[in-house]
């Protein structure tokens, strides 16, 4: 079937239907944009909902339970979907969308053209037949005229009034009419023969070809909206299998939840070392009360002062152990954790131990790189002054030293720590019902101790050679350099800015670290020997 051959005189009907044809797929081009729109609003949304339940956190808020973890690992998987999700609506927009408008575009531009040529050759025949159409009146109006001429000439030969003249005048006006007639029908029939022509030609070579380019263009379109659903399919399609490994994902994380490994991190984050509170002792307040007969007691209980027990006592030891099963007492933060319950304490210095020995790691590899650095000085000049790398140097040290410093209070507070957790655990709760706990022992604040007769008594003082006993019992320390005092002093080690030395005699201590002039020497850890 030829819109051409079919249709030859269905110009206007073309006209509508290809108009149509262009108004539906920009229809469809709407309604693809419509559908990019749901699909970056979606998007949008997820990532707001995941940025809702998944907010910053610190360090320490990270979380550690198989639940949540594996519930932010959903968000994540969330997150990616919304990230395909946006990849759906990007593609529907250029591939698409884009496409549609600008093939619109171009579909309106062409049907134009044609619709052009169409108007054009119709007017070109309408003219033709216009001039056909006045010829053919004139030699209809010619001819009229030279009846006329012809029965007025009759007339006045058939007149015996009428004069010679008169009858010329009749005939020469004949003959003059006659001869118009006859331009007049050679005229019409040239025109005619010309309208026929042009008329065929319209019909079958000019209108046929522009009907047939309109149907070219109409079924271009339709293979256009053809390809444009199988691209919007497509589209969605290539995402699917990035969207199924986000779901599997979602199951995965689903299956990592463990419930058992959960409850034990409850235990770990929780579990605050102390030993369950012992009886509570029976208080007989009868023992002052003589009773008649020959022993003086009630119910044969002996006066014996030895199995007495301090009631202020009893209630004060009893009152401190309450908050294990309460509401715990708010204590203040303290440097050496003693606020927290001994196992948590222990974690805590643990972990932070662990962090100044990756900072102090950190400033002997800067230590040895400025060394070598140096070396590299003196050996090569014109590549630095070796003295400017000194003041680093120094401070390198000092730094080195103040984190030896810290890690070794750490340490103590930790051993302390241990020591006493591992005591408790080999102790057990006593069924006497006059059993008082060991005189020291740390309370749940860990911050007092109890005797028999004191509800409360201050902390023990520290031993004055505490400090040096720590020297004594370790092994000592390899030097890693020289020093020369440049200074006499006489300050207290406020813990900041003191190197630790070794006299030659052995004797080891700290010294202002700008009293003295350091020389370093290669690859060397532990102290500064003191000349």
């Amino acid at each position: 079937m030829s819109w051409g051959t079919d249709l030859w005189d269905q110009f206007e009907n073309l006209d509508k239907h290809t108009q149509w044809g262009i108004d539906f797929l920009e229809r469809y081009a709407k309604f693809v944009k419509e559908r990019l729109e749901i699909e970056q609003t979606y998007a949008k949304q997820l990532r707001n909902l995941v940025k809702k339940y998944c907010p910053k956190r610190s360090k320490d808020e990270e979380p550690r339970f198989t639940s949540c973890i594996s519930f932010y690992a959903i968000l994540n998987e969330l997150n990616d979907y919304a990230g395909q999700r946006e990849v759906v609506a990007e593609e529907m927009g250029h591939k698409v969308y884009g496409d549609l408008m600008r093939y619109s575009q171009d579909l309106k531009t062409e049907r134009k053209h044609h619709l052009q040529e169409g108007r054009k050759a119709q007017q070109y025949l309408d003219q033709c037949w216009k001039h056909m159409d006045n010829s053919k009146k004139k030699f209809e109006r010619e001819c009229r005229e030279a009846e006329k001429s012809q029965m007025m000439y009759e007339r006045l030969d058939n007149d015996i009034n009428a004069t010679k003249s008169e009858v010329e005048k009749a005939k020469s006006q004949l003959y003059m009419r006659q001869h118009m007639a006859e331009e007049s029908k050679n005229e019409y029939a040239a025109q005619l023969q010309n309208f026929n022509g042009e008329q065929w030609k319209h019909f079958n070579v000019a209108i046929p070809q522009i009907f047939t380019n309109l149907q070219n263009m109409d079924e271009r379109r339709t293979v256009k909206l053809g390809e444009m659903y199988r691209s919007f399919a497509e589209v969605e399609r290539r995402v699917i299998p990035i969207i199924s490994k986000c779901l599997e994902g979602m199951v995965t994380a689903a299956k990592n939840v463990d419930d058992r490994r959960d409850s034990g991190i409850v235990v770990e984050s929780f579990k605050s070392g102390f030993e369950p509170p012992a009886d509570f002792p029976f208080e007989d307040f009868s023992q002052n009360i003589q009773r008649a007969g020959s022993d003086g007691t009630i119910g044969g209980t002996p006066k014996s002062d030895g199995g007495k027990t301090d009631p202020k006592h009893a209630i004060s030891r009893t009152k401190n152990k309450l908050w294990l099963f309460g509401k715990k007492p708010k204590a203040p933060t303290l440097e050496d954790l003693s606020h927290l319950p001994p196992e948590q304490r222990r974690k805590k210095l643990q972990q932070r131990i662990d962090e100044l020995n990756k900072e102090l790691q950190k400033e002997m590899d800067q230590r040895d790189a400025l060394n070598k650095m140096k070396d590299v000085y003196e050996k090569t000049p014109q590549m630095g002054d070796p003295g400017s790398l000194q003041p680093k140097i120094s401070e390198t040290i000092c730094n080195m030293e103040k984190l030896r410093s810290e890690i070794h209070k750490n340490e103590s507070w930790l051993a302390e720590v241990e020591g006493k957790h591992g005591s408790r655990n080999e102790r057990r709760p006593s069924a006497d019902v006059n059993h008082h706990a060991p005189q020291g022992r740390e309370s749940p604040e860990g911050s007092y101790t109890e005797d028999q007769s004191q509800e409360q008594r201050s902390p023990p003082q520290p031993d004055t050679h505490e400090f040096d006993d720590e020297f004594e019992d370790d092994d000592p320390l390899p030097a890693i350099g020289h020093c020369k005092a440049l200074y006499s002093f006489d300050e207290e080690d406020k813990g900041d800015g003191w190197t630790r030395v070794r006299k030659n005699s052995g004797e080891e201590g700290y010294v202002p670290t700008s009293y003295v002039d350091i020389t370093m020497e290669k690859n060397s850890k532990g102290a500064v020997t003191y000349i």
